[in-house]
């Protein structure tokens, strides 16, 4: 009888060990992917931002509260300037949806002293930029917000069977100053050297040989 206590117990005891769960594992962090930033892109080319700057080519809604007869679109001309009723000429390009705003309502209160003015970018076509050489579509592509150069490559329907994927450039002007910064995309492909996939700035020229 104690011989068959002993065994009952000692199974007993043993698969209460066999049951105790073991602790779970702590699962590994997923690796972080790097990802290319570049200093000289920033709010200045997303037209949703306060910052953004307003460029010839973009096209701006203007209206006074309470006057439909000062409603309209505005293109900005090649040379950076727009016109309203009753605020004539003024620059446009370089400044600021707020800036452009205060300066339209200075002007217009004088006729119109409690006058409300609000200002929206409807367009932003002004800031553009450039996909040349060996690839599907080559042109210009509107930069409405941040595009790195493996997209803008997208934007222009890949490359071409032939093009030299390792030789590619980007021309930046900056002033009467332009650089060539160096693309290979077999380095991007192979997750390395990813710094080289940088953010586009107005007027980068991607150019495919």
């Amino acid at each position: 009888m104690g011989l068959l206590l002993s065994a009952w117990l000692g199974a007993g005891l043993g698969g209460a060990a066999a049951q105790t769960p073991e602790p779970a594992a702590t699962p590994a962090p997923p690796s972080a992917v790097p990802v290319a930033q570049d200093a000289g892109a920033d709010a200045s080319l997303d037209a949703s931002s306060d910052h953004y700057a307003l460029r010839a080519g973009d096209v701006v809604q203007i209206s006074v509260w309470k006057e439909t007869d000062l409603q309209a679109d505005v293109l900005i001309r090649p040379d950076g300037g727009i016109s309203f009723p009753l605020a004539g000429e003024l620059p446009a390009a370089g400044h600021t949806v707020a800036e452009l705003t205060a300066e339209l309502q200075t002007r217009i209160r004088k006729f119109i002293p409690d006058a409300v003015v609000t200002v929206t970018v409807k367009a932003a076509t002004g800031n553009r930029i450039y996909v040349l050489g060996k690839v599907n579509r080559p042109g210009d592509f509107p930069l409405t917000g941040p595009i790195d150069v493996m997209q803008a490559l997208t934007l222009a329907g890949g490359a071409t069977p032939f093009a030299n994927l390792n030789g590619i450039r980007i021309l930046r002007r900056d002033g009467e100053r332009q650089t060539s910064l160096r693309f290979r995309y077999g380095d991007i492909s192979r997750g390395r050297k990813l710094d080289q996939n940088i953010l586009l700035q107005n007027g980068d020229t991607v150019v495919v040989p």
